[in-house]
């Protein structure tokens, strides 16, 4: 068989540790580079071009490639030949939908990671997507009177920034144009991603969209 050659991201150096040690008990895969942020991860994919990428669904983002929906989109763009596995917290069935529709490799719930990722090295290796054990959420995904439900929690100042930030506007600007400070403007945000369960400037956005909200 083929030996994969893997590139692992996580900005925890522990968990990349435990990744690594994990990937290198099947004999079939072989770690040449490691990333700790969104831009080592892209220059590793550069350099390598690797068969696999396992990476933390949230990275410390840049500018550039982000984190997020936002660097998986960019990184199954720009490498196609690298099957991409993606490790997460994020229970939100939005997102994971998402992954899988953008067409990632295989999720794994972090709590998972030690059950599960042989299984989805095994079906890397044969060229088959990974499929996930299904979990148990609370997330705002079963149906539209729960979204509502979520939507409804948030206050009218939340709503006010949410809507200028899906327009694509920054929370600089929004306190500019709400005239807010940008404290007050960065805590409401912050109150809206957690009612919402969006842990990333990414998530939220694609939440609202594909909420139908603010269209």
């Amino acid at each position: 068989m083929h030996e994969m050659n893997v590139v692992i991201a996580d900005d925890h150096p522990i968990v990349l540790v435990g990744v690594r040690e994990m990937i290198q008990r099947n004999p079939g895969f072989t770690v040449i580079g490691e990333a700790v942020s969104s831009s080592q991860l892209i220059a590793q994919l550069e350099q390598h071009r690797p068969d696999v990428l396992v990476t933390d669904y949230n990275m410390p983002g840049d500018a550039l490639y982000g984190d997020g929906l936002k660097l998986i989109e960019y990184v199954l763009r720009r490498f196609p030949d690298t099957q991409v596995l993606v490790l997460t917290m994020v229970s939100n069935s939005l997102i994971l939908t998402r992954l899988q529709e953008l067409g990632v490799a295989g999720v794994i719930q972090k709590n998972y990671l030690h059950e599960e990722i042989q299984k989805a090295l095994i079906a890397l290796s044969a060229r088959r997507s990974y499929k996930a054990p299904p979990i148990a959420t609370t997330s705002v995904t079963a149906n539209n009177q729960e979204v509502d439900k979520r939507f409804a929690s948030l206050s009218v100042k939340e709503m006010e920034v949410l809507r200028l930030f899906v327009a694509g506007s920054s929370v600089g600007d929004i306190a500019r144009q709400l005239n807010r400070s940008v404290k007050t403007v960065s805590a409401q945000k912050v109150a809206a991603m957690r009612k919402l369960e969006a842990d990333s400037d990414q998530a939220l956005l694609t939440y609202c969209i594909r909420a139908e909200q603010f269209e």
